[in-house]
């Protein structure tokens, strides 16, 4: 069972006790409030779906103290399932990583008919809700600032919607920052965190381990390198993994993936980019593994699109790229050199020679 990354609430007689229209003494059921504060440190996000007056629900949330909490919440007059889906669909969630609680029986079975993968709780469970297993995800220092890194997201895209020019130069305006580096010990739990939580761009959807994570960074074969972005908005955090495994003629991706926050910053296409660039200096041929999921058609187009393809090479015996176990592809490419991106600027290691310094992408 996948973790879920967002909770989205009902109001009347779930979160809180009463009605607002009726003009109830409202109150945060006994439990809430806890849940609201474990949850988020895990990671979880929280959002509204509720039937009220926006504005009226909003101020009550805030004389609550709880409507810090919240984020794109459905306050209106709508079907619940829409409320649900329009969250799901701007936070860029698969619907089976979102949870739906209503204290309506009808509700929730209207939400479970339009949306069967999202699950669905009684009010009654609210207290509870942080002692089930699907409710406890690895907890890094990004999943406690995640809903901060939401809020900046939403903040950077309210500047885009004001923003006249094409979308390249609104990019550039951001000064982005993007560093590469290899994993410490410290960096691991975030980095596993991603090979869980990504789905759309994760090239092969295969899950590491903590320990096994541990035992790649050890292994002078491999490298674990972990990306994090910066910009004018602020951190966007750790968003991105890159498992290698180096051999003398080729260089072999085990795995790229990158958070779903970046996406629309091509931050998976540059990561990918500077991969090849350093294959390159190296004289070294790439191999990617991809393995083909329900949700990361945009990771083979993106392969596809830089040049991995299945002609056989003799640096793999002369065979074409096979299938290994799981249905993982590996993709092959004669890297070329690949010049430093014109919307952001590129820190990392240097992989193809014994300087092991860092260095800026040029």
């Amino acid at each position: 069972m996948s973790t879920v990354k967002c909770l989205v609430w009902d109001l009347d007689n779930t979160l809180w006790q009463g009605v607002l229209l009726e003009n109830d003494t409202l109150t945060l059921r006994p439990g809430v409030l806890e849940v609201l504060r474990q949850l988020d440190e895990r990671g979880i996000l929280h959002s509204v779906a509720s039937r009220n007056d926006h504005e009226d629900a909003w101020e009550r949330l805030e004389k609550l103290g709880v409507a810090e909490y919240f984020v794109l919440p459905q306050i209106g007059w709508g079907r619940k399932s829409d409320s649900v889906r329009t969250i799901a669909e701007q936070l860029n969630f698969a619907p089976g990583t979102i949870a739906f609680i209503d204290d309506q029986p009808t509700e929730r079975a209207e939400v479970t008919h339009h949306l069967p993968d999202v699950r669905c709780y009684d009010a009654q469970e609210a207290a509870g809700l942080a002692e089930l297993p699907e409710f406890s995800p690895v907890v890094t220092a990004d999943a406690r600032q995640r809903r901060t890194l939401y809020q900046q997201k939403f903040r950077r895209e309210a500047a885009r919607s004001e923003f006249t020019g094409p979308d390249e130069d609104f990019v550039r305006s951001l000064g982005m920052r993007m560093h590469i580096d290899r994993a410490r010990a410290e960096d691991l739990a975030r980095v596993e965190e991603l090979t869980l939580r990504t789905s759309q761009m994760n090239a092969t959807g295969v899950h590491y381990s903590n320990e096994s994570l541990r035992a790649l960074v050890d292994d002078p074969e491999h490298e674990v390198l972990v990306t994090t972005v910066e910009d004018r908005f602020g951190s966007h955090g750790a968003v991105g993994v890159v498992l290698l495994q180096r051999q003398p003629h080729k260089w072999r991706l085990k795995l790229l993936a990158t958070s779903c926050r970046v996406v629309n910053f091509g931050i998976g296409t540059q990561l990918l980019r500077w991969l090849m660039d350093q294959a390159a200096r190296a004289g070294v041929h790439l191999e990617a593994d991809f393995r083909r999921t329900a949700r990361n058609r945009i990771m083979e187009v993106a392969y596809r699109f830089a040049g991995f393809g299945s002609a056989p090479c003799e640096c793999r015996g002369g065979d074409g790229p096979s299938e290994s176990g799981e249905g993982v592809q590996r993709l092959h490419l004669v890297p070329q050199r690949q010049a430093a991106p014109r919307t952001l600027t590129t820190f990392g290691p240097t992989l193809w020679s014994a300087d092991d310094s860092l260095g800026q992408w040029s």
